[in-house]
């Protein structure tokens, strides 16, 4: 075997390995934020919420399948199958160049809605309720105090009760 043919086929069994590994890596990312959403649904306010988790673990199926095509395409020498892995490979990059884009684009909108979700948690806190939770587990996994510091709880019923200041979780 040509010294060329080994090192293209090389590369490309480890690109389909890449294809797998991210996969493996998505699918966990999105099994991840689907189990710790119970923790934060105070904060989040909007069910669809999930979507963004929903479409990783489906971007990790069809990541996988990819792989296996490349890895198959690559030890059967296919044209038409590595062409089509190409053809892959150059659409992920571009729909990631995309999603860098409209993270910028979108990032001040994205900040204010969390921001003002995450104020109307903090005011609801009581100590009792599934608001209450929320707040306590975030900031206790996180080891911050309030939405912005620790003056966040001044605007909030809670600071204005007697005796209380912040929560413990904080």
């Amino acid at each position: 075997m040509d010294c060329g043919i080994f090192t293209s086929k090389t590369v490309l069994l480890f690109l389909s390995l890449i294809f797998w590994a991210a996969g493996a890596a998505l699918a966990y990312v999105g099994a991840y934020v689907i189990k710790s959403y119970d923790n934060f649904d105070g904060f989040i306010q909007d069910k669809y919420a999930l979507v963004p988790a929903a479409i990783i673990i489906g971007v990790s199926v069809v990541m996988f399948l990819f792989g296996l095509l490349g890895c198959c395409a690559t030890i059967r020498e296919s044209k038409f199958g590595l062409s089509f892995f190409f053809v892959i490979i150059m659409v992920i990059f571009a729909a990631e160049v995309a999603a860098l884009v409209f993270s910028f684009i979108y990032q001040g909108k994205i900040n204010g809605d969390l921001e003002r979700s995450m104020n109307d948690a903090f005011a609801k806190y009581d100590g009792q309720g599934t608001e209450t939770k929320g707040v306590d587990y975030l900031q206790s996994q996180l080891q911050c105090c309030g939405v912005k510091n620790y003056t966040s709880w001044s605007n909030t019923t809670w600071f204005t009760s007697p005796g209380s200041l912040v929560p413990l979780s904080c």
